[in-house]
């Protein structure tokens, strides 16, 4: 089937050349609605995102909106967040929707048709996956993904201290987390076009037993920098041959310098020159 728009690889690696490999998250914690003077409500969410948006939108290759801060308003929240997805694609950003979404069978399909399907009000350019009731479970979500040229990051190797011995344990060849890079890996070659492929994966940086990267062939998206203990050179680590492609995401080291834009911006401004990776070998 061919894509309605073009393969989500291809536009990231775009999208990176232009622009950086730097990932801004949107989080509208009510820590930090507060801290802004806003109040904890859908208005609250809607002003936040729109100074973040305007801070930052034109200066990254991608903004990652938290879906959990927009869900629990409700109907409200979630229509903070219908808009908020079709803004960032206006300011030539990709949209990365962070809801890690996972089920089985027409659960999943449900899912991938709601987050992946043109003409859904959430439709984003990419969407955050668990595959921790096995990777074919997501099949749904890979092939709606395929067919409307929108990609997947699937959680592999996450940072925070609970998924160690999940994550890390050992399977028949090497830890779980790396039969997921390894699975994701093939489901990319089967794109075999020459272009990076739309799948990607997520792994922490400040993980000190990553999965290889090596043979992805496809995007990664790196939370963990800045505040949670993340550095340039744990980046360049994990990442190896996968740096060109990879999302270094920071949210609250920016979003913390706000709600001044200007603030907010030369923040963003600072830290995208650090992560430029587009043009390493």
């Amino acid at each position: 089937m061919t894509p309605t728009a073009p393969p989500f690889g291809a536009r990231l690696r775009r999208a990176v050349a232009e622009r950086g490999n730097l990932c801004v998250g949107i989080d509208p914690h009510p820590a930090l609605l507060e801290a802004w003077g806003l109040g904890v409500d859908a208005a609250g969410v809607a002003e936040f995102s729109r100074r973040s948006l305007e801070a930052f939108g034109d200066l990254v290759p991608a903004v990652k909106p938290q879906v959990a801060f927009f869900e629990e308003h409700g109907s409200a929240g979630f229509r903070v967040l219908e808009e908020l997805l079709a803004a960032i694609g206006e300011r030539g950003a990709l949209s990365v929707a962070d809801a890690k979404r996972g089920d089985i069978g027409s659960t999943m399909a449900g899912y991938a048709r709601a987050w992946l399907r043109d003409g859904s009000p959430l439709a984003c350019d990419a969407l955050t996956v668990s595959p921790y009731l096995g990777v074919g479970a997501l099949d749904a979500a890979f092939e709606t993904a395929a067919s409307t040229g929108r990609g997947l990051f699937v959680l592999a190797r996450t940072s925070n201290p609970e998924a160690g011995p999940l994550q890390g344990s050992a399977g028949p060849t090497g830890t779980v987390a790396q039969s997921v890079v390894d699975e994701v890996a093939r489901r990319n070659a089967r794109v075999g076009d020459g272009a990076p492929g739309p799948f990607g994966v997520v792994v922490g940086a400040t993980v000190i037993d990553p999965p290889r990267l090596d043979e992805l062939s496809g995007p990664v998206l790196m939370p963990g920098v800045g505040e949670q203990g993340g550095t340039l050179a744990d980046v360049r680590r994990i990442a190896g041959p996968a740096l060109p492609l990879t999302l270094v995401n920071v949210s609250r080291h920016v979003l913390r310098t706000g709600p001044d834009v200007d603030a907010m911006r030369a923040t963003v401004v600072e830290l995208a020159a650090q992560y430029r990776f587009s043009d390493d070998s």
